[in-house]
């Protein structure tokens, strides 16, 4: 019975042995090349099954333009690894043998039935990258709109570059500068050069108390200017560069729209999808530059050779610094009005020290008079004689009494009554 066993068991081990030597032998067969290099099949079969998607699939998905299944990251590496269009011709003819190819040759076998293949790729891969494009280049193309409007139609900015302009003709009268119609932009950043002579205040100060007593409505013109800012951080060169990029892109996706080939099936939705986002990104690119062409005309400067940082950022910069110089100002007159205040208490404080010491003198001129009256009265009475004059009494105490109330009566008449006990 163990013999017997040992046999089954071997007869067991020899056909697993026979049946992994079969597989391998499928798996080698499988991966005999026909048209591919290794390395191309290698890269490609790496990718296929990373994504492990049917290969029918992903040509549908192609040919819908389907973003659910196909991903930036995916048809970026079906760009990179799909096999070049001779082979794919070859494989195209192949379809017989569909069976026997390797995974990377069905894959292009798959691939061949889509017409113009990589113009769509490269044409889905911009649509999947329009929105991440448009969400770095629309944020920036939004700013420099609005701030165009903006910088046009604040009445308040408007009245505060007619009072510069009126300041500055004022000073210069008499000299070539005078009567000037306007000026540049980039002037206004240089009012606070300008200084006074004590070199305590500068020109732009001037402006802002100016503005602020008499022309308060001017005062606002950093509030209606709120994208001034933001289109102060968007670089022209940039911003040239990935809309001329775009524009290369959607002229390459218009060539590609005129001569594509009809639709395939009712799936094929390509081309109208791109058509709608070229249209879209048309229509932002023209709307900015007509923008900002009106504003080049409104304020007389040449859109070609001043840039959209240039005169945003020289707008912005002169935004900051006159509201800096409001706030100087009014720590100026805080600081002035606390030294007046001072200068007051101070005034009053001696002139209070200065009055008391006043009627302090007064009273001990009074204090002296009055001594001095009551010694001259005495003196005079006993000169006089009238102290003698008095009648003796019987009794000594008496004639005392009589001459302390003679003198009292002498010099003292207007003091009232006098008891003495």
């Amino acid at each position: 019975m163990w013999v017997q066993f040992s046999i089954v068991n071997t007869r067991a081990k020899k056909e697993q042995e026979g049946g992994e030597e079969k597989k391998q032998v499928q798996k080698k067969k499988v991966k005999e090349l026909k048209v591919l290099d290794s390395k191309t099949s290698q890269n490609l079969s790496i990718f296929l099954g990373s994504f492990r998607i049917p290969y029918d699939e992903i040509k549908n998905a192609i040919l819908e333009v389907n973003e659910k299944v196909l991903t930036e990251s995916m048809v970026q590496n079906l760009i990179k690894q799909l096999p070049a269009p001779e082979q794919l011709t070859i494989l195209g003819e192949m379809k017989d043998e569909y069976d026997d190819l390797a995974e990377a040759e069905q894959f292009g076998v798959v691939m061949s039935n889509v017409k113009r293949l990589m113009p769509r790729l490269q044409a889905i891969l911009f649509k999947l990258q329009f929105e991440e494009q448009l969400n770095n280049i629309k944020p920036d193309v939004v700013s420099v709109t609005a701030a165009c409007e903006e910088v046009r139609q604040s009445e308040a900015f408007s009245q505060l570059l007619q009072i510069i302009l009126l300041v500055g003709n004022y000073m210069n009268s008499g000299s070539r500068n005078g009567n000037a119609f306007g000026f540049t932009i980039s002037y206004l950043c240089k009012l606070r050069d300008t200084k006074s002579a004590d070199q305590k205040q500068t020109l732009l100060h001037f402006l802002a108390d100016v503005c602020q007593q008499q022309y308060p409505d001017v005062m606002t013109f950093p509030d209606e200017l709120i994208h001034v800012e933001k289109a102060s951080r968007v670089s022209a060169e940039t911003l040239q560069k990935n809309l001329e990029q775009m524009g290369r892109q959607i002229k390459n996706l218009e060539k590609d729209l005129e001569t594509f080939p009809p639709p395939q099936s009712d799936k094929d939705l390509f081309v109208g999808s791109s058509h709608e986002q070229y249209e879209k990104l048309d229509l932002m690119h023209k709307n900015m530059e007509k923008q900002y062409n009106d504003l080049g005309e409104y304020f007389v400067f040449d859109p070609r050779k001043v840039s959209i940082e240039e005169l945003f950022g020289d707008l912005n910069n002169f935004k900051n610094m006159f509201q800096q110089a409001v706030k100087e100002n009014q720590k100026r007159k805080e600081s002035e009005e606390k030294i007046r205040r001072a200068k007051l208490a101070k005034e009053k404080a001696e002139k209070e020290k200065e009055e008391k010491l006043k009627r302090s003198q007064l009273l001990d001129i009074n204090a002296e008079g009055d001594e001095t009256g009551i010694m001259d009265g005495l003196l005079e009475a006993l000169q006089s004689g009238a102290a003698f004059r008095r009648k003796r009494g019987p009794r000594q105490a008496d004639s005392i009494v009589s001459l302390s109330q003679l003198v009292l009566e002498t010099c003292l008449p207007t003091t009232g009554e006098l008891v003495m006990q």
